[in-house]
């Protein structure tokens, strides 16, 4: 999610000022890069609670890891995030610590980037008593149980979220993802590229499934963060239908951010709230708040970011449908996308085998997919059946890309977690119910310390 401060004061003229926006993201596939992005949760290494912001919390994770060569991101004065670069550590609603990393051209980058942040946040943490877990749904954790953070669209948010779902709060304070930003060249390769990714999403929801407890214990679901997302704002959530109409493009896409994705709030010098309100309102001055002024394209750039569908569209494709898990599978998640999307030929054949599909059937799956996972029925098999056929593409397409680390070895063993899995091996939620029903005894607390970081 986005940090307060976007500057562009340019008042928004017309429709296709926004379309043009968006399009700025074109660049030709040489200059394609790997941004990865994933959450974690902290916890206290005596008693798993959850960290507050200060004292001894989050904040002091923050100002420790700044101390490296970050620059701080302030809300009301409170630091709220770090940036470097292109890459950035902001905080989710209830501290769950993400990283925002840079611009990487190969997965080889994104695995040392990945390594170096956990040194960094380990180094922190240890001294505070505090550790950090990758997953999907807070294992033990009420929603009551869990802190809030001092960033203002968060405020916002928590009053405005249970208006419009029973889970969003569940969303914001007890979830964690992983998710992978890439590139597209013009128009025509966005469209391609975000349809091919849109159907496949809740195949990625089942593969990086790691969320099978609930309040600690299991609750017959695979994925407790995709089932949250089942019933969050769904008027900005999932695979929208507007994304496969004929003629869909950036300025479809703009129209439909201003027309049907209802605002959280403005941001000047702080946040006002007009969670609910039309963004045509206040493109037409209709908004009946006049601190929020006339709407600039800094403003639609913050809107932009309250868009929560399956794979959001900016300036770059945004994957969304996966749970935060190891760290290969982290990796293997940025490895399917870049495997599917930055290879001709690779993209073609998703794009082929998506199309022998009407798109509402990969609609149905993702309501399927939290409770089934890859055990899911589709066509005369199951999801296992099709995640064999797509990390098979995937492979070749990071094949064709060649791109080689020291040792001479290409980006396809990235994918081998992947392949364990489509080849009947337990994806991470399963391995988890099999330790909780095992070696644990029921003890639920010992997960923390298998899943730090």
């Amino acid at each position: 999610m986005s940090n307060p401060g976007d500057v562009d004061q340019t008042p928004i003229t017309s429709m296709r000022q926004l379309a043009e926006y968006i399009a700025v993201g074109c660049k030709p596939a040489e200059r394609f890069t790997i941004g990865t992005e994933h959450e974690k949760f902290g916890f206290s290494t005596t008693d798993f609670r959850s960290p507050p912001y200060e004292p001894g919390g989050i904040r002091a994770i923050l100002e420790g890891i700044g101390a490296t060569g970050w620059e701080p991101i302030l809300d009301r004065g409170n630091p709220i995030g770090l940036k470097r670069g292109f890459a950035s550590v902001s905080l989710e609603p209830a501290g769950q610590l993400e990283l925002s990393g840079g611009l990487m051209p190969t997965l080889h980058d994104t695995l040392s980037e990945i390594e170096d942040h956990y040194a960094e946040v380990r180094a922190v943490a240890a001294p505070l008593g505090l550790g950090f877990s990758a997953l999907g749904f807070h294992p033990i954790n009420t929603r009551e149980q869990m802190p809030w953070m001092p960033k203002g669209r968060y405020a916002i948010m928590k009053r405005y979220m249970p208006l419009v779902g029973t889970r969003g709060l569940d969303m914001m304070t007890r979830t964690c993802t992983v998710q992978v930003n890439l590139d597209y060249s013009s128009e025509a390769d966005m469209v391609k590229k975000l349809r091919v990714s849109l159907a496949l999403q809740p195949l990625a929801t089942a593969l990086f499934a790691n969320s099978p407890f609930y309040e600690g214990k299991p609750n017959g679901l695979m994925s407790n963060r995709a089932f949250a997302w089942t019933d969050t704002d769904n008027a900005r959530s999932g695979i929208p239908s507007v994304f496969f109409e004929d003629g869909f493009g950036f300025e479809r896409y703009a129209q439909w951010l201003v027309d049907d994705l209802p605002m959280y709030f403005v941001y000047r010098d702080g946040y006002i709230d007009v969670a609910g309100r039309s963004f045509r309102d206040f493109l037409d001055g209709k908004l009946g708040n006049t601190e929020a002024g006339e709407a600039t394209m800094g403003d639609f750039a913050d809107h932009m970011t309250t868009a929560f569908t399956d794979v959001r569209l900016k300036r770059f494709l945004e994957m969304r449908g996966a749970d935060a898990g190891t760290t290969a599978m982290m990796v293997a998640q940025s490895a399917l996308w870049v495997g599917l999307l930055y290879d001709d030929a690779a993209l073609e054949a998703a794009a082929a085998l998506v199309r022998r599909h009407d798109w509402r059937e990969f609609v149905a799956l993702r309501a399927l997919v939290p409770t089934t996972g890859m055990a899911t029925p589709f066509q005369s098999g199951t999801l296992r059946d099709l995640g064999r056929e797509v990390v098979a593409i995937a492979r070749d397409g990071l094949a064709a890309r060649a791109r080689r680390n020291g040792a001479g070895e290409d980006e396809t063993k990235y994918l081998d977690p992947l392949q364990e899995i489509v080849n009947g091996g337990p994806t991470q939620a399963e391995h988890w119910l099999s330790r909780f029903n095992g070696d644990w005894h029921g003890d639920i607390t010992r997960i923390f310390a298998e899943s730090a970081i």
